[in-house]
């Protein structure tokens, strides 16, 4: 039950942006991979080898697609993603604070185990979790705001 929180559509921008940072983060990287361009970070900037490419860009995508989804529901004030939903205002939002507790912390470990990439090589990947987090985290904001207090 909507409890009187604040409305969607006041979040959608917040959500929005986060996208398009993401969204170019991914299109730089593609531009890399397939087409060598030379004014971007080289690859290993953009890439913490974690996943082969081939696999990190459709994952990628599916991102991306779920993502749009949910801004296109908090812009239209309706759908799947606005509708009060305890797991998105408890397990979503908690995943959001360890994923960014995580992401955070490594940035400081990947600079102890490569003092050669001190202060930000290397940091690309670490700084688009965080925008994922965010992301995550304020849809879950949302959701917490307007369910009742248990």
């Amino acid at each position: 039950m909507r409890t009187g929180a604040d409305p969607p559509r006041r979040l959608a921008p917040l959500l929005w942006t986060l996208l398009a940072l993401f969204v170019l983060r991914v299109a730089g990287q593609a531009l890399v991979a397939f087409f060598d361009v030379d004014f971007l970070p080289p690859m290993q900037e953009w890439y913490s080898g974690l996943l082969a490419y081939k696999y990190l860009l459709p994952s990628q995508v599916v991102i991306i697609a779920l993502m749009t989804k949910i801004c296109l529901d908090f812009t239209r004030n309706r759908g799947f993603f606005v509708e009060p939903r305890r797991f998105f205002g408890v397990h979503w939002l908690y995943f959001g604070y360890l994923y960014l507790a995580v992401m955070v912390a490594r940035y400081p470990v990947s600079m102890y185990l490569h003092p050669e990439a001190r202060w930000f090589g290397g940091t690309l990947p670490i700084f688009f979790h965080w925008v994922l987090a965010a992301f995550v985290i304020a849809v879950g904001h949302h959701h917490r705001g307007q369910l009742k207090s248990p």
